[in-house]
């Protein structure tokens, strides 16, 4: 179960505006990865908090009902995205850093400092700390576990209307075996991520199942 531990530490040095950060989507063959930034209050306290965990450990309905209560308990949530062709621009993990920037940016209040699953935002002119499972570990960061992940199932199953036959609705982009059997019939779709192995080998014919 994630604590309060980090925050907690920051307090002591001063720091109110808290904000944990995590991303969904780094892995998926299809879409944008998504980030999310949220800063809760000093204190918080709610019967649902015992049910916050890393989003991959949680049923989607149950993320659902968290989305809900997280957004009605934060200080301030911002949400940033970077699209499959910048993925396919500048790499994943350069993506990864830009959509966590612009959910940090989208903060209101601003943050005082960052607490961040894994990573580092040298871009970004506040304190912060990557913590390696920081959303196993850290509740703000497992909180904006939940608001990524959320947000980008809500985006792949408006995507799976603008470009029915792939699944998206259901495997949300990640390389599923149904996901790649569509992939071998249909071919790629406009959000699908070419830089990708799997996308690249079936658009060269030389992907194996």
């Amino acid at each position: 179960m994630p604590s309060f531990i980090e925050e907690e530490l920051l307090e002591a040095q001063g720091y109110r505006l808290i904000a944990g950060v995590d991303e969904v989507g780094r892995g998926a063959l299809a879409g944008p990865v998504v980030a999310a930034a949220v800063i809760l209050p000093r204190g918080v306290n709610a019967p649902w908090l015992d049910g916050v965990r890393d989003s991959k450990q949680l049923t989607p309905a149950k993320r659902e009902l968290l989305f809900h209560r997280i957004c009605e308990k934060a200080i301030a949530i911002g949400i940033g995205a970077t699209a499959h062709d910048l993925v396919d621009k500048m790499g994943i993990v350069t993506a990864t850093r830009l959509a966590m920037k612009e959910a940090v940016e989208r903060l209101s209040p601003p943050a005082e400092s960052l607490l961040i699953d894994y990573m580092r935002l040298p871009e970004v002119g506040l304190p912060q700390k990557g913590i390696t499972n920081g959303d196993d570990l850290c509740f703000s960061i497992a909180c904006a576990s939940i608001i990524a992940k959320v947000a980008r199932d809500r985006l792949m199953v408006d995507f799976d209307r603008v470009y029915p036959g792939y699944g998206l609705a259901r495997h949300k982009g990640y390389g599923t075996r149904e996901h790649f059997a569509r992939l071998v019939k249909l071919g790629p779709c406009p959000i699908h991520r070419r830089s990708f192995r799997p996308v690249k080998q079936i658009v060269q014919g030389v992907w194996v199942a």
